[in-house]
Parts: structure tokens; sequence; C-alpha cells
């Protein structure tokens, strides 16, 4: 395990029993914990983007604050909707956004997942061509995105400008060099992994994935990994990919922890449907105390083959809590794994 980050779902609710109640307190929170485990010595944090929900939506405004106030931390999405997004002007935000965090963005793309309202994604004034669905639609958003962030002209120039213009054709500014090789897919299936892999995409593996085997889910996802690696071997890239897991992961150190987290509700992988033709598998959290901790993640299959782990937090308790629930498991957990 060569790096551990964080992955925030950013939830807000104005409710007396969670520490973020607006959308204010999730931004802000989401920029003091990415502080406070750069602190600490994580290596990465994450957020989760939904739209119409009370969660992190729009990202850049946000990588970009964290970008300012950190200095060594990778900064990353898991993941951003491309149903919902124009490449043009994402590929623009992202070439800001990567500048001002001194090229520390590590942007998880994908599909998505379904989401708060029906066909959200029109609401946005896209639709699929015909024929399209709207994960091909996403895909092809991906695609024009990748093509973006290579930097190559490709716009006429006005021949009597504003300002005076460099030869040849024009690219979006601002463009961010190496950009294009920090972008990972956040792949649900074998196949999907496997065309991230043929495109020149990293992988994000999370908590859930299609069940294609009915076997365990932490076997599937490690078999999707092995997938995902051989299909990126065999498309002859120059430069090795990198792979991430997430998991919730809670090491009980002292009585909040197990009154919050000891019971074992989740011990045991679920079963779901994400949509009415698609059965899922939902992978277990694991909460004990460190030493059976580690037993347990060496048991991990797709721990053991991904290069990175995000650890997925419960934000609505707060910065505090959340930096204990992440310098716990890098103290007594990760370096036991080989982390460093």
């Amino acid at each position: 395990m060569k790096k551990i980050g964080f992955l925030s779902f950013g939830h807000w609710m104005p409710s007396s029993q969670s520490q973020t109640r607006s959308a204010a307190d999730a931004l802000l929170q989401s920029i003091d914990l990415a502080v406070a485990a750069e602190q600490l010595g994580a290596d990465g944090a994450y957020f989760r983007i939904h739209h119409f929900a009370r969660q992190l939506a729009s990202p850049f405004p946000l990588l970009a604050a964290v970008g300012a106030k950190t200095s060594r931390i990778e900064i990353g999405t898991a993941v951003i909707d491309m149903r919902y997004e124009n490449p043009l002007y994402m590929a623009e935000d992202a070439g800001a956004a990567d500048l001002i965090a001194g090229r520390r963005l590590q942007l998880g793309i994908s599909r998505g997942s379904p989401e708060q309202v029906i066909d959200g994604w029109r609401y946005f004034g896209y639709q699929p061509a015909e024929g399209e669905t709207d994960a091909e639609m996403g895909r092809r958003h991906a695609e024009v995105f990748l093509d973006l962030l290579r930097g190559q002209g490709f716009a006429q120039p006005n021949p009597r400008p504003m300002f005076p213009n460099p030869p040849g054709l024009l690219r979006l500014e601002p463009h961010s060099e190496g950009l294009r090789e920090r972008i990972w897919w956040g792949a649900g299936s074998n196949a999907t992994a496997i065309w991230a892999a043929k495109v020149g995409m990293n992988l994000q593996s999370s908590t859930l994935k299609n069940d294609e085997t009915g076997e365990a889910f932490h076997v599937q996802q490690a078999a999707q990994i092995r997938a995902y690696r051989a299909a990126w071997k065999e498309a002859g890239h120059a430069r090795e990919p990198r792979v991430s897991v997430s998991r919730s992961i809670f090491a009980l150190m002292d009585d909040r922890d197990r009154s919050y987290f000891g019971r074992g509700r989740e011990d045991d992988d679920q079963i779901g449907f994400i949509d009415e033709r698609t059965r899922a598998i939902f992978g277990r959290s694991y909460a004990a105390e460190p030493d059976v901790l580690v037993e347990q993640l060496r048991k991990d299959e797709a721990i053991t083959e991904a290069d990175t782990l995000l650890l997925t937090v419960p934000n609505q308790m707060g910065v505090a809590y959340n930096a204990h629930v992440i310098e716990a498991i890098l103290t007594h957990v990760a370096p036991t794994l080989g982390w460093r």
C-alpha cells in the first residue's frame, strides 16, 4: 500500500445531531479536514460529487481552495459524474484548479451513480444522442475531456483578435501539463475498468460494483483490478497506472469509537440494485481494535491489489473526530500493512 487518503461525501443537514448543518459547513470543513490530513501525513484528500443533494456538488472551487491551503497532499474527486459535464468548460476549470494546487489534482470521473432526481443531467442541458444510453453519453464526454487535456490546438483563431494569438490552432487555457495522466475512472464493472485501461486512465474502484460472479465483494474487486492491469499492459501505455479502492475502516481506540462503530452492524457484504436491471454488491465496513483490523485487512484481496486506499469518513461528525479517525489508521494500522 503506497498511499492512503480520505474520501468525504460532504453530507450536510440542518439537524442538531450533525456537526455539518449547512452547505457552507460542508465546504469549509472539507478544507479544514484536508489541511488536518496533510498535517497528519495522509497522502490524499478526495471528495464525492452528487447533484440535487445536500452533499458536495460543484468540485472545482473546493479543489482550488484546498490547493491554496495545502502544499503536499493529493487533491481529488471520486467521482465527477460526466453525464452532467461540459467537457470544454470542465477542462478550463480543471486546468485552473490544478495550477492553483501546484499540479496535485487527481480527478476521478465516471458515468456516475443513481441520483436524487430522474435523469438529472437533462436539467443541465444534456441528453444522449440517438441510440445512445446515458452511460455512453458520460463516456463520450469523458473522451472529449481527455482529448482536450492533451493541450493540442483545435480552434480556428480569429484573424482580427482582441489580443495577439500564438501561431496555429488555439487550445483551451489555462492548460496544466501532466493533468491528463492524473485522471481516474470510477468503474462499476469489469468491462468499464478494461475500457478505462485502454484509454489510459487510472482506476478507482469503490465500495460498490456490479455483482458479476456472486463471489465476495473484495474477491470480485480484486479480479476487476487484475483485468484492468492486463488491459493496460496490452494497450502498451508507457507509464504505470494507479489503482485505488475505498473502504470504511475504523480503528476502535476509545469508548467513543466503540459506541459509534463497535457494534458490528456492517461486517458482511450487502446486495442491492442500483437500477431495475443491475444487481450490485456493496463491500463491508471494518471496525475493530488495531491488531484485529490489521489481520482483517490483510485478507482483503482488493486492498492488496491496489496501490491507494481511500478511507471513507463520516464527515457530519466534524473535523476533529474525522482527523482522529484518520490518525488512528495512519498510526496504528497502516504501517503494519506496508504503508511507507
